[in-house]
């Protein structure tokens, strides 16, 4: 088995459907199995795509216990040399992942790789290719509306987007890389519930010399924000995991940097936190 494909579902039956079904057409020449689980969805309408699907594993969770723990007993679960990690709001688009593994083969110190991402109305999602996180360019995320075309931009302008190229983080819509060296670092944290797992995961490759890669040369279809209810619960959510990352990795090594982060975290937060509340007024 070449290809563990793991996908995470929580309520999103039609668009998990899809995604199956973009799999089923467009991988092909490889090896692979597709394991999903879900995460004690609401809604038990997922349960029907078993048998639409039976070539595919179904797992279902008692208890939601986040993303990153969800996609950890998954991957324990899986046979493939490597394993991609896919979201179920995700629509694959090319027969590109022959050639994809082909690549990711031959790479010396490879950590794990990500492809180009658009939504439904064809515009490129700019997460697809970003920089670690930090006191720059992070400021430029969360205040500003300009993106730089440098290396040390938070999202990596510089780089076209059907360009194959080194960059600190891809997005965890759409990760591949080996099944050993996931459980040789130890998975995703486990403590973050949502959100900012994948760039934990990225730096921590890089910490370790591994090479990440956008490999742009591949796209998917991301339903971006629709299997996603923008409220109270979701920023706290976000903001959340961000603190986390900040806390993890500058408050001992950095701590000027975890100080301007933290307050601009803050700040952004409260900001949003008003626009919600305004608008449900």
């Amino acid at each position: 088995m070449k290809l563990s494909i793991i996908i995470v579902n929580y309520n999103v039956t039609d668009l998990l459907r899809n995604c199956l079904a973009s799999i089923q057409k467009f991988v092909q020449n490889v090896a692979y199995e597709v394991v999903v689980i879900d995460n004690n969805s609401p809604d038990s309408s997922w349960k029907r795509l078993k048998t639409e699907f039976p070539e595919f594993k179904f797992i279902g969770a008692t208890k939601n216990e986040g993303f990153a723990v969800a996609n950890n007993k998954a991957v324990r679960e899986a046979r493939g040399e490597y394993i991609l990690l896919l979201n179920p709001d995700t629509e694959l688009e090319d027969s590109e992942m022959f050639k994809i593994i082909g690549f990711a083969d031959r790479q010396p110190n490879f950590g794990c790789l990500g492809v180009r991402m658009h939504d439904a109305e064809g515009h490129f999602l700019p997460e697809s290719k970003r920089s670690v996180p930090d006191m720059f360019n992070s400021f430029e995320k969360l205040f500003t509306n300009i993106r730089k075309n440098t290396s040390k931009s938070y999202y990596r302008n510089d780089i076209e987007e059907d360009a194959i190229a080194e960059v600190d983080v891809i997005t965890g819509a759409f990760l591949l890389m080996k099944k050993d060296l996931y459980l040789k670092i130890g998975g995703l944290d486990e403590k973050y519930f949502m959100y900012g797992e994948d760039i934990d995961l990225c730096f921590t490759l890089l910490q370790k010399n591994y090479k990440n890669w956008y490999y742009g040369k591949s796209s998917i279809l991301h339903h971006k924000g629709e299997s996603t209810v923008k409220d109270l619960k979701y920023l706290n959510r976000f903001y959340g995991a961000m603190q986390i990352f900040v806390d993890k990795y500058y408050k001992t090594q950095k701590p000027l940097q975890h100080l301007f982060l933290s307050a601009g975290l803050k700040l952004r937060h409260a900001i949003e936190q008003n626009k919600i509340k305004r608008h449900s007024n």
